[in-house]
């Protein structure tokens, strides 16, 4: 199988019942993306592909073949941390770290989200303007990764911080 991860042309021959996270951790030896439930609840294994956030545990590597699978390891370049990675530092967005990889892929996709418009469930006018990323805004977009050491004010004010000031150049 051929894949693109982070930007350089991967081959692996590996079974086909394997998981996209099993392919990254056991195979390639990228082990930033995390195994934490392995049912698809946690989000500790967050990549994003073609742009958009999914759960590595649940999709098999074979249905991303040829695709552009960007992992926390992808994200830094020439050595400078990725705005939002430096933001999770500085508003101590983590305790243990376990599940901050997941949860820096998800913010990212989410910002993709958030920019083309798409509404979340506390969005007030479906039909409006993209909404404001107030606390709430955020803290629902971003549901689907859990954080159990509850560093989830810090997540929240790193990503708005970072999206706001992107979303204003």
């Amino acid at each position: 199988m051929q894949f693109t991860i982070n930007g350089q042309a991967v081959e692996a021959s590996v079974d086909i019942r394997t998981s996209l996270l099993d392919l990254l951790r056991e195979h390639l030896q990228l082990s930033g993306t995390k195994k934490g439930c392995d049912q698809g609840a946690c989000g500790a294994c967050t990549v994003l592909v073609d742009g958009t956030r999914i759960n590595s545990c649940l999709a098999l590597a074979v249905q991303y073949q040829g695709r552009d699978i960007l992992t926390i390891e992808g994200l830094a370049g020439d050595g400078a941390l990725h705005p939002l990675q430096t933001a999770f530092i500085a508003h101590d967005g983590f305790q243990c770290g376990y599940c901050t990889p997941g949860q820096i892929c998800s913010a990212i996709g989410m910002a993709s989200e958030w920019e083309q418009g798409v509404p979340s469930v506390v969005t007030d006018d479906l039909a409006g303007p993209v909404p404001h990323l107030s606390h709430d805004e955020v803290r629902e977009r971003m549901s689907g990764n859990l954080c159990r050491c509850g560093a989830h004010n810090g997540i929240i004010a790193a990503i708005r911080e970072t999206l706001v000031k992107e979303a204003a150049e």
